[in-house]
């Protein structure tokens, strides 16, 4: 099994950046696809970014193609999602997920099989 960890949230003014780190120990990470999913307050779980274990597939939600970017890193173990141009809808607490098949953003939550504890990402107006 693999453990993640997410860290890099916070706060951020309309307009501003953000990079999400997610650092996986146990298994190698090579071995997982992976997925950036948020959870706005009063709403479902979505899955905004997903990328194939070797980085050859990647998919992104409409909400956020253009301003967000998925990648990860098998060597050091981490995967990342570099958000620019933060809006105040982008507000969620973000989570990162892997599993051993790759899904793109239709792909719920029920598809995957490990967690992080989730890192909140506030963007004021």
């Amino acid at each position: 099994q693999v453990l993640l960890e997410e860290s890099g949230g916070g706060l951020v003014q309309t307009g501003g950046s953000l990079r999400l780190s997610c650092a996986a120990s146990g298994r190698p990470f090579s071995t997982y696809n992976m997925a950036w999913f948020r959870q706005a307050s009063g709403k479902e779980r979505e899955s905004i970014a997903t990328i194939s274990r070797n980085g050859g597939n990647i998919d992104y939600a409409a909400s956020v193609m253009g301003r967000f970017t998925i990648s990860k890193d098998n060597v050091n173990n981490v995967g990342y999602l570099q958000m620019n141009n933060l809006k105040p809808e982008d507000t969620a607490i973000y989570y990162c997920a892997a599993t051993y098949r790759y899904y793109k953003t239709t792909g719920g939550p029920e598809k995957y099989d490990y967690w992080g504890q989730g890192t909140q990402v506030t963007v004021s107006s």
